[in-house]
């Protein structure tokens, strides 16, 4: 078996080398621009075959069909479909800015139509077109042998304009990607023309010259900020915004009227998504979305219904359809055959470069042939004074190779001058032809003394290159399209327009289900009788608005905001969606409290900001203001800090709400029944993120079980405590001595026993009269009574016991039964 070709070799560095050489390829001959003429190869491929053809734009129309085989044939030898499809993107004029390809016949739209088959559509260069190709034929570029060796095609073209930041550039390749913006002519060539007379400049100068991008569409750019730095760094982010305006039509309506869209967005697949918006009631006042674009330009028109808020609709539009996108720059060109991020500067500094070597190498070429032809001039001038020799010497010549030996040998011409000597036609000897030969001399002395100068001065070369450049503006630039506003407009979406204001009623169940329920629902049940499981029981329920949200907190420490319309609409009978649905929590995290959010923060005074008073069970206190318990980005999935709490072992036990224009103390109770009382004052205002201090002073195997708020206007305020033996106590409030200490002890509240002690297990505060609580059993039973009927007893009582246990088990817990109480809170 022959092994002499067989290699063994590393499958990684193989994948590695052959992955590499592509994108190499990918990078370098296929989708990134050259930084000199702005151009891809393909694109280069297919002017140049174009050109080769002498389809131009002073010649007849050619079948694209034509073009495109030439270009396949002779360059570029990939699939005819993408070679067409990157010649009808340079003939569309909402595309680029100044189109390289005049087509006639069908080349797409902005709707995303596709152009019609390369065998019914005729093309040819565009007028500036030409100007990328003018002065090739002056061997001004590089030139290489095609893919087959039998032609040679141009590694890049004179670009007699600077066709990169004209007409931008798109692109994904391996690694990279390029989003160039189109500039106006003008400004561009403004810009290089400033930096070609001016020693010193700054990017500063050029951004007064090059404020913005220029859109071939028009529309609004906002943030003039983002453009310097994308401009100084090749990266950035500018908002393009549509150019609307509202007209008032008869019947007290109103339509919005968009006649510019940002670049690049597909106007049938926006106007689909503003329909979408209207069928599915998102906002509600659209009547009718139309498209009346024509010829003349884009027209996209929102009717609204009567007396609807038009501007109020207008900015939602803004922030959910593309009439408003975000343009990001990544400037990324190939320059010296590698791939740069490149910035403003030094994307004209590269054309300056390119265009000084254009004009050298054009200069050099038109000095050799002028040169030459002042050789073969000089030498016909010359033959008129000595007429009658030459005749004589070429009479007596054998041939023409033995007539040009002659004259050589006898007259001392060059080889050059006899070829044209002896080709010379008899009637080119007339006075006249002789007086055009010695101005064509004069003519050829002053061009190549001028291309002389050129070559030996470069700030002539400079204002050469300047002079042109000017007559390229005067006759293809056009006045900007693009509107620039410094700064980025914020859209400020009013709840009212997107979402319809309801009342709803909104409940929040102890073990984490929320729902909200109309109020058809509500009315047309027993309001007791909520859908919850067994044991399950309301901690929140409020009659709130659909422009409203609630605050949930959970005994970890985090709470979410969410806004009451995208609380799940549930009937009153049925069980709401739990917290756990949308939201990743901790082991062990549940609801322990809700509230109704602050509306509008912002504009609150502080005197008429609530507090939320939160206590933790190892002995943590601290006050917040509700108004920072705000939403987030990652409302939907994420919680967020309400507390620090000092280990995860540590939780909250009680979040209460401190209302405005209340006088409020502070009753801390532990699970050893210690007690104590002090105004709430004592506790600070802090951040959701603070730790808090110290609530009360615990012993090391003692924890907070209840911390409790209570009105000084409350008419002798008391307090019910369960504990785990299933006695349950009422006593006043005032048994609790008041401290001026907070982080004091306090005072026992139950009779310590040698054996079997009563501990705390869950305690209420009773300021609303005798109200009914419910005790729950782990054998899943509940037992109701009513508050008052439980004798009040003083500070060292241990409480009466509960006489239903047989039924209930183990008691674990108590609640109020009162939600039109909650509803009142």
């Amino acid at each position: 078996m022959v092994k002499e070709n067989i290699q063994e070799l590393n499958f990684a560095s193989v994948i590695g080398d052959r992955f590499g050489r592509y994108s190499k390829y990918i990078i370098q001959e296929r989708a990134l621009p050259d930084i000199r003429d702005g151009l891809k190869p393909v694109q280069r491929r297919i002017l140049y075959a174009m050109y080769m053809d002498r389809n131009t734009a002073s010649n007849p129309y050619r079948k694209s069909a034509k073009t495109v085989g030439n270009v396949i044939g002779n360059y570029h030898p990939h699939g005819d479909s993408s070679v067409y499809e990157a010649m009808v993107r340079m003939s569309q004029d909402w595309k680029l800015r100044e189109t390289l390809i005049d087509m006639h016949g069908n080349n797409g739209s902005m709707d995303g139509d596709p152009a019609a088959a390369m065998r019914y559509t005729e093309a040819r260069l565009s007028p500036i077109a030409d100007e990328l190709l003018r002065d090739i034929q002056h061997e001004t570029v590089e030139h290489l042998l095609n893919f087959d060796d039998t032609l040679e095609e141009p590694t890049v073209l004179p670009a007699r304009f600077p066709n990169l930041l004209v007409n931008g550039a798109t692109g994904i390749s391996a690694g990279y990607a390029t989003e160039i913006p189109p500039h106006n002519l003008g400004e561009v060539i403004d810009a290089v023309v400033y930096m070609l007379t001016h020693k010193r400049y700054r990017l500063d100068d050029i951004i007064k010259l090059i404020p913005a991008p220029d859109f071939p569409t028009g529309a609004i750019i906002q943030g003039a900020d983002q453009i310097r730095k994308a401009y100084e760094t090749g990266q950035g982010k500018i908002v393009v915004r549509s150019l609307t305006e509202i007209e008032d039509l008869k019947g007290n309506k109103q339509q919005i009227v968009v006649t510019e869209l940002p670049f690049d967005v597909n106007k049938a697949k926006l106007i689909q998504r503003l329909d979408d918006i209207r069928i599915q009631k998102k906002i509600e006042g659209i009547s009718e979305v139309r498209d009346e674009s024509d010829r003349n330009g884009v027209r996209v028109v929102i009717e609204l219904k009567r007396e609807v808020n038009a501007e109020g609709i207008l900015q939602y539009l803004l922030k959910n359809t593309e009439l408003q996108v975000n343009y990001h720059f990544n400037m990324v060109a190939i320059h010296n055959r590698r791939p740069e991020v490149v910035g403003l500067l030094q994307m004209l500094e590269a054309y300056i470069d390119h265009q000084k070597e254009v004009i050298t190498k054009r200069t050099k070429h038109m000095l050799t042939t002028d040169k030459k032809r002042l050789h073969i001039v000089e030498g016909l001038i010359r033959v008129v004074s000595i007429l009658d020799e030459v005749i004589a010497v070429i009479r007596n010549s054998d041939n023409k190779a033995d007539a040009k030996r002659n004259l050589e040998r006898e007259f001392d011409f060059s080889e050059v001058q006899s070829e044209s000597i002896v080709n010379l036609q008899l009637y080119r000897l007339t006075n006249t032809d002789i007086e055009a030969l010695q101005n064509e001399k004069l003519e050829l002395n002053e061009r190549i003394m001028m291309y002389q100068n050129i070559l030996n001065n470069e700030d002539i070369l400079k204002k050469v290159l300047a002079n042109e450049l000017k007559d390229i503006k005067k006759r293809f630039a056009s006045p900007r399209r693009t509107i620039v506003q410094a700064k980025v407009e914020e859209i400020v979406v009013e709840t009212s327009i997107v979402i319809p204001e309801e009342q709803v009623y909104v409940s929040v169940t102890n073990e984490g289900y929320i729902k909200r329920t109309s109020v058809r629902s509500f009315s047309a049940s027993d309001t007791t009788d909520l859908g919850s499981r067994d044991l399950d029981y309301p901690i929140f329920v409020k009659e709130m608005s659909t422009h409203d949200a609630i605050v949930l907190i959970t005994n970890k420490g985090n709470y979410i905001h969410l806004p009451v319309h995208e609380l799940p609409d549930i009937r009153w009978k049925d069980m709401g969606m739990h917290i756990s649905t949308n939201y990743h929590l901790e082991d062990g995290e549940q609801l322990i409290a809700a509230f109704k959010s602050v509306m509008e923060p912002d504009k609150l005074k502080p005197e008429a900001n609530p507090t939320l008073v939160l206590t933790s069970r190892n002995g943590k206190i601290k006050q917040t203001t509700l108004s920072q318990f705000t939403t987030y980005r990652s409302y939907k999935t994420k919680t967020m800090m309400a507390m620090k709490l000092q280990d995860k072992a540590d939780e909250l036990v009680s979040v209460n709400l401190a209302k405005v224009d209340h006088d409020y103390q502070v009753v801390v109770i532990t699970k050893k029944s210690y007690g104590v009382r002090y105004e709430l004052s004592e506790v600070a205002i802090s951040g959701t993120k603070a730790q808090g201090v110290v609530a009360i002073n615990l012993k090391d195997d003692d924890q907070v079980v209840a911390s409790l708020l209570i009105d000084k206007a409350v008419e002798r305020p008391q307090l019910l405590a369960l504990t785990q033996r299933a006695n349950i106590k009422r006593f006043d409030v005032e048994i609790i001595s008041q401290v001026n200490n907070r982080s004091s002890r306090g005072h026992l509240l139950l009779k310590e026993l040698k054996t079997n002690p009563h501990r705390f297990i869950q305690v209420l505060a009773l300021q609303k009269g005798n109200i009914p609580v419910v005790i729950l059993g782990d054998t899943g039973k509940t037992l109701e009574i009513k508050a008052m009927d439980i004798a009040i007893t003083d500070r060292l009582s241990n409480g009466s016991a509960i006489q239903e246990l047989e039924t209930l088990g183990k008691v674990v817990g108590m609640y109020p039964a009162r939600l039109k109480m909650l509803d009142e809170e």
